[in-house]
Protein backbone atom coordinates (compact mmCIF):
# COMPACT_ATOMS: atom_id res chain seq x y z
CA UNK A 1 0.00 0.00 0.00
CA UNK A 2 1.02 3.37 -0.83
CA UNK A 3 2.16 5.84 1.98
CA UNK A 4 -0.06 9.10 2.10
CA UNK A 5 0.49 12.29 1.26
CA UNK A 6 0.81 15.00 4.33
CA UNK A 7 -2.09 16.36 2.60
CA UNK A 8 -4.51 12.95 2.31
CA UNK A 9 -3.17 12.15 5.73
CA UNK A 10 -4.69 15.50 6.98
CA UNK A 11 -7.95 14.86 5.21
CA UNK A 12 -8.13 11.33 6.62
CA UNK A 13 -6.98 12.47 10.33
CA UNK A 14 -10.07 14.63 9.83
CA UNK A 15 -12.55 12.69 8.87
CA UNK A 16 -11.44 10.42 11.46
CA UNK A 17 -11.23 12.47 14.32
CA UNK A 18 -15.39 14.19 12.49
CA UNK A 19 -16.28 10.45 13.04
CA UNK A 20 -15.23 10.49 16.71
CA UNK A 21 -17.19 13.59 17.28
CA UNK A 22 -20.32 12.25 16.04
CA UNK A 23 -19.81 9.40 18.14
CA UNK A 24 -19.40 11.35 21.26
CA UNK A 25 -22.67 13.41 20.59
CA UNK A 26 -24.45 10.03 19.71
CA UNK A 27 -22.85 8.80 23.29
CA UNK A 28 -23.78 12.18 25.60
CA UNK A 29 -27.68 12.37 24.43
CA UNK A 30 -27.33 8.29 25.44
CA UNK A 31 -26.48 8.73 28.77
CA UNK A 32 -28.00 12.20 29.19
CA UNK A 33 -24.51 13.69 30.12
CA UNK A 34 -24.21 17.23 29.95
CA UNK A 35 -20.71 17.17 31.47
CA UNK A 36 -19.40 14.74 29.06
CA UNK A 37 -15.28 15.17 29.06
CA UNK A 38 -15.11 12.83 25.82
CA UNK A 39 -17.60 15.28 24.16
CA UNK A 40 -15.20 18.19 25.02
CA UNK A 41 -11.94 15.97 23.94
CA UNK A 42 -13.39 15.46 20.41
CA UNK A 43 -14.85 18.90 19.99
CA UNK A 44 -11.19 20.46 20.69
CA UNK A 45 -9.78 17.41 18.40
CA UNK A 46 -11.77 18.37 15.47
CA UNK A 47 -10.89 21.86 16.08
CA UNK A 48 -7.29 21.18 16.06
CA UNK A 49 -7.75 19.82 12.78
CA UNK A 50 -9.84 22.75 11.57
CA UNK A 51 -6.82 24.93 12.30
CA UNK A 52 -4.28 22.51 10.75
CA UNK A 53 -6.55 22.84 7.46
CA UNK A 54 -6.35 26.74 7.82
CA UNK A 55 -2.16 26.55 8.35
CA UNK A 56 -2.28 24.11 5.29
CA UNK A 57 -4.13 27.13 3.37
CA UNK A 58 -6.97 24.43 2.63
CA UNK A 59 -9.46 27.32 3.84
CA UNK A 60 -9.11 30.70 5.67
CA UNK A 61 -10.36 31.98 8.58
CA UNK A 62 -12.76 34.47 6.82
CA UNK A 63 -14.10 31.73 4.49
CA UNK A 64 -14.84 29.76 7.97
CA UNK A 65 -16.14 33.14 9.45
CA UNK A 66 -18.21 34.03 6.58
CA UNK A 67 -19.77 30.35 6.66
CA UNK A 68 -20.49 30.25 10.20
CA UNK A 69 -22.38 33.39 9.78
CA UNK A 70 -23.90 32.24 7.16
CA UNK A 71 -25.29 28.95 8.92
CA UNK A 72 -26.16 30.73 12.08
CA UNK A 73 -28.51 32.90 9.58
CA UNK A 74 -30.20 30.03 8.49
CA UNK A 75 -30.17 28.42 12.65
CA UNK A 76 -32.22 31.37 13.22
CA UNK A 77 -34.85 30.61 10.47
CA UNK A 78 -35.01 27.02 11.11
CA UNK A 79 -33.67 26.42 14.38
CA UNK A 80 -34.49 27.92 17.90
CA UNK A 81 -30.75 27.77 18.51
CA UNK A 82 -29.97 30.88 17.86
CA UNK A 83 -31.94 34.36 18.76
CA UNK A 84 -32.71 36.81 15.92
CA UNK A 85 -31.06 39.22 18.29
CA UNK A 86 -27.81 37.54 17.57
Amino acid sequence: MQKLTEYQELLVITMEECGELIQACSKALRRQDIDDQNLRDEIGDVMCMIELMQEWDIVGWTEIENRVEHKRDKLKQWSGLVDDED
